[in-house]
């Protein structure tokens, strides 16, 4: 039987060094992390150095992601989050160029480890934090004060604020990385069955045919999802640090 949990072994390619007795390899998952890097490098060195007034493919691409980036950070966090561009599209590109090149067979999902997701979404909670009260001092506070409430309920409220401040890292990264997860897990469950009655001859190939076309749709399906759950995770991170610009309700 296919083993679907076996496409998320971390797997050692070679040893770095160790500190103390903790060896430090480099992986499977940092080959394709590097790999995502390269990708997202090329293309927009590529973009940039061409520089055309008739924008060729390469710079065409290159200029959509920017402006979607922008666009976004403008659209939640206001100009002023514009300083915090390289964060957001770094982010941004490498969830989706990582995730995409997990759709490919045999290939590897970084997205799909909570360790990634988990640094990834403690490194917004912290930026949000340091530059909130480096800004705005102890007004930062105000982020768990809501205005309008009424006095009697506002302890409460405010429980709940900080509870659900705090929370922001664990829903910010276990949605990502369930999603991933789940999706290649599906995928992988499905393409198993074909191989499996495949292997029945010509009835099978027969029996065959239905999930074969499930899997074909569900991969449809991941490669939409592999963009929007970046875009979430994106677009999430811009709301946050818009709670460190503009503390407050």
């Amino acid at each position: 039987m296919i083993d679907p949990i076996e496409q998320f072994h971390i797997e050692k390619i070679f040893t770095i060094g160790h500190i103390g007795n903790q060896e430090i390899a480099f992986t499977n998952s940092s080959a394709y992390m590097f790999g995502a890097v390269a990708i997202i490098s090329l293309l927009m060195i590529g973009g940039v150095s061409q520089r055309q007034l008739v924008p060729g493919r390469l710079q065409s691409m290159a200029e959509l992601c920017y402006e979607f980036v922008a666009n976004t950070i403008r659209s939640t966090a206001g100009r002023e989050g514009m300083r915090f561009f390289p964060l957001v599209f770094s982010i941004f590109m490498l969830l989706a160029v990582s995730n995409l090149v997990g759709i490919i067979p045999y290939a590897f999902t970084i997205a799909s480890h909570i360790i990634v997701t988990a640094a990834l979404a403690l490194l917004v909670f912290f930026t949000v934090v340091i530059y909130g009260f480096y800004k705005n001092g102890l007004k930062f506070l105000k982020i768990f004060v809501p205005s309008g409430v009424p006095i009697y309920i506002l302890p409460l409220v405010v429980a709940i604020e900080v509870f659900s401040f705090f929370v922001r890292p664990v829903s910010h990264s276990v949605r990502l990385f369930a999603n991933m997860l789940a999706g290649h897990i599906t995928l992988k469950v499905f393409a198993s069955f074909v191989a499996t009655l495949g292997a029945f001859g010509f009835l099978g190939w027969l029996g065959a045919v239905l999930p074969l076309g499930l899997t074909v749709a569900l991969t449809a399906l991941e490669l939409l999802i592999a963009f929007l759950q970046a875009y979430v995770f994106a677009i999430l991170t811009c709301i946050y640090l818009n709670d460190a610009i503009h503390p407050g309700h």
